[in-house]
């Protein structure tokens, strides 16, 4: 049992937790875990998928939205299309005519990008600042981690040229150098899975070496998968700094196996005291 004393907010930690003083390499999930410039993203997603879901007769609007909420954060994580691939799986079964996954997804994009324009332009010219947009102690993690020496490596679900773009509107994509990846055209050549096997041949490490932060099924469970230490940041992302969890992040993300479950990086230090055994 470890002791919490030096944290100021919830943390939870699994039965299983042990430091791991040998980790060479930490890999960050993006929006969400890091950036809030897209917060918002699933109500987007959900509204239009409401919109253009054919409905069966005995289904409410509060189960409608329930069950979309559900596939929507079981892949979330994946690239964009997967939630697009669901969703034209949930219009076949009841009957309905769809488009290409393509199609729902460039949609997607096009009301998303509605909604957070304001946000990439108050960051160009400066008149809002990044640290707004990134969670609660962010940038201080990536300095502790940066000091450690370890090797930092980005990858999204997010297409790549919008996560190298909002990564250097939020400065921080000075920490990940050329190691930043995101979702690609050819959606069968980019997932979390082969971003972790690639970190691992390429340098030679094993699993064990990997610590992992994210806010969605799959980086945790492809962590644990590969032997890394997961940690699940079950951020609310509509009131970053309040350092309450999500608890729909919360109860999901213990379950696919995470090692500890914070909101945000309030307690960084400790974390990383903590998962490095200082």
């Amino acid at each position: 049992m470890f002791s919490t004393a030096a944290f100021k907010g919830p943390v939870e930690f699994s039965s299983g937790f042990a430091p791991r003083p040998g980790i060479s390499h930490v890999l960050f999930d993006f929006d969400g875990t890091l950036s809030l410039i897209r917060e918002g993203w699933a109500d987007v997603m959900i509204a239009m998928f409401l919109e253009m879901l054919p409905r069966r007769a005995d289904e409410t609007e509060a189960a409608a939205r329930q069950m979309l909420l559900d596939d929507i954060m079981r892949q979330n994580g994946k690239q964009t299309i997967y939630q697009m691939m669901q969703f034209t799986e949930r219009i076949q079964e009841r009957g309905g005519r769809t488009r290409e996954p393509l199609w729902y997804k460039n949609e997607y994009l096009r009301r998303l990008d509605r909604r957070i324009a304001h946000r990439l332009e108050g960051l160009r010219r400066g008149e809002l600042k990044p640290d707004h947009f990134l969670l609660f102690g962010a940038r201080r993690v990536l300095e502790n981690l940066r000091r450690r020496g370890v090797a930092l490596y980005l990858a999204s679900g997010t297409d790549e040229p919008y996560v190298h773009r909002e990564a250097q509107l939020l400065d921080i994509h000075h920490y990940f150098g050329e190691h930043i990846y995101g979702a690609l055209d050819d959606y069968k050549k980019f997932s979390k899975k082969m971003v972790i096997e690639r970190i691992l041949s390429e340098n030679r490490i094993a699993g064990a070496q990997l610590l992992a932060f994210g806010d969605g099924y799959v980086e945790i469970e492809n962590t644990k998968e590969a032997g890394g230490l997961a940690v699940a940041v079950a951020s609310d992302e509509a009131n970053n700094g309040l350092g309450k969890m999500d608890e729909w992040k919360h109860r999901r993300l213990l379950g696919v196996g995470a090692d500890m479950v914070v909101p945000d990086y309030r307690d960084g230090d400790a974390l990383l005291e903590m998962i490095f055994g200082d």
